[in-house]
């Protein structure tokens, strides 16, 4: 009898490319992936562990999946992810949900199939959960199988871990250093995914201008832009991007390799985090406020028409008014076309976390209603300065809300909602790239018609 998973997935990018491999992982041992929680064998919950809300929700899901673990003597439960990997958080998960079977962290992934059939064993003889929570990463492993879902988009890890140390974050700790793959492997694993019908590849890593740096220390190994450069050279595939990017060490040969390339696409996202640079520097985020404005503008020289998104954070330990209104101010003058807006969250472990001048929680929630509320205004201006012009729109479906319509994203990574040429339907036009009248904006997304 075929065993069915079910992976619930919390988090980012990084994460969800995890869970991508690990249902690769568990259908080459022969398990079929179940749609929802109450129809399977195996369930996996991918954490995240960047905001202690995150941490909350998955412990809440484990409350809910205790019932199934009540009625099915056979299912088995995995807590995989960052969560695993922060210190105490195995004891929390036993004080909490001892029924979970195996509790693995970031390092591991790829030992899986080895942990759940331990777990199965462990359950028959009658004994415990099974830990296996490495403090360090021991290699990169390649070939790894995938599951993705079928579609025009596919996820690309190309490293892994951090070095910044942003004095609020947890990553370093939860994902290890910083550890590259091999260029050639990443080019080989984008070309097979252009045979399999992907037209866009999103290139992920934690800080991915650093990639390349543990390949070669003396500066004579790949770096990010060569990557890019050589990506650009994949024949029948149309788009690249890539997430994220520290503006700390944003190079001009970045800048360069996007501005000569014909399939990087001109969206940087580039979190700013604050708009201070007293904030930056209790931050460690390596840059001033001025720093980061320079960039944006050398960005723009060179690249015109160029679309930027950040991450902000409201509330950090000791952000004063003055502090936040700087904030304001960056998002008025970097003209952003959407930002990720949070108010910051304590991380346990993590130095900001033991700062004495903590913001009260009603001020971080005023602070980030007034943040949104700015942004929003300044993202509904710039969408706006879209209508009536052409746009090259990469179709990926109908759109949620109206299947007449086709739904797609710009090169500048808009979400633009488009009425599909006379007798095509959105399915038609699933793939390609079409060229889109613009005619009506709105503050997260465009409207228009295709040409052709």
């Amino acid at each position: 009898m075929s065993l069915s998973y079910h992976i619930i997935t919390y988090g980012c990018q990084m994460n969800v490319h995890d869970s991508e491999v690990m249902a690769g992982l568990l259908e080459d041992l022969g398990y079929t992936r179940a749609l929802e929680s109450e129809e399977a064998d195996l369930i996996i919950l991918n954490t995240c562990c960047v905001r202690e809300t995150a941490e909350e929700r998955v412990l809440g899901k484990l409350g809910e999946l205790q019932r199934l673990r009540w009625s099915n003597d056979d299912l088995i439960i995995v807590v995989a992810g960052c969560l695993g990997q922060q210190p105490g958080a195995a004891e929390r998960l036993g004080g909490r949900a001892g029924f979970v079977d195996v509790v693995m962290g970031t390092h591991n992934l790829y030992r899986l199939p080895e942990l759940v059939k331990e777990a199965r064993a462990r359950r028959e003889a009658g004994g415990g959960p099974l830990v296996e929570v490495w403090p360090e990463h021991v290699e990169v492993r390649e070939g790894l199988p995938v599951r993705r879902e079928r579609g025009v988009r596919a996820w690309v890890t190309i490293m892994y871990g951090c070095d910044s140390f942003c004095s609020y974050c947890i990553v370093p700790y939860v994902r290890g250093r910083e550890r590259s793959r091999r260029p050639e492997s990443i080019r080989r694993e984008v070309a097979g995914l252009v045979g399999e019908g992907y037209r866009e590849v999103v290139l992920l890593g934690q800080n991915v201008n650093s990639y390349g740096r543990d390949l070669g220390r003396d500066g004579t190994g790949p770096t990010f832009a060569g990557l890019l450069r050589d990506l650009d050279r994949v024949e029948g595939l149309a788009r690249v991007r890539y997430t994220t990017s520290h503006p700390r060490n944003f190079t001009d040969d970045i800048i360069e390799a996007v501005a000569e390339g014909q399939r990087i696409c001109e969206n940087f996202h580039l979190p700013a985090q604050s708009g201070s640079t007293r904030v930056l520097a209790k931050m460690n985020r390596g840059y001033s406020r001025e720093d980061y404005l320079s960039l944006l503008e050398r960005i723009r020289r060179r690249i015109p028409g160029a679309a930027f998104s950040t991450d902000l954070i409201v509330g950090f330990p000791g952000e004063t008014e003055a502090d936040f209104q700087d904030t304001l101010d960056l998002v008025r003058e970097a003209r952003f076309d959407s930002a990720f807006t949070f108010a910051y969250s304590p991380r346990r472990g993590t130095p900001a976390a033991d700062a004495p001048d903590q913001i009260e929680p009603e001020v971080k929630q005023a602070r980030l209603a007034r943040l949104i509320e700015v942004q929003n205004q300044v993202s509904l201006e710039v969408n706006q300065g879209y209508v009536g012009r052409e746009v090259e729109v990469l179709v990926e479906g109908a759109a949620e809300k109206d299947p007449r319509l086709a739904a797609g994203r710009t090169r500048t990574n808009k979400l633009t909602l488009l009425t599909p040429p006379r007798d095509l339907t959105p399915a038609n036009l699933v793939g390609r790239e079409v060229r889109v009248s613009i005619e009506r904006a709105r503050t997260w997304s465009l409207e228009g018609r295709a040409i052709g």
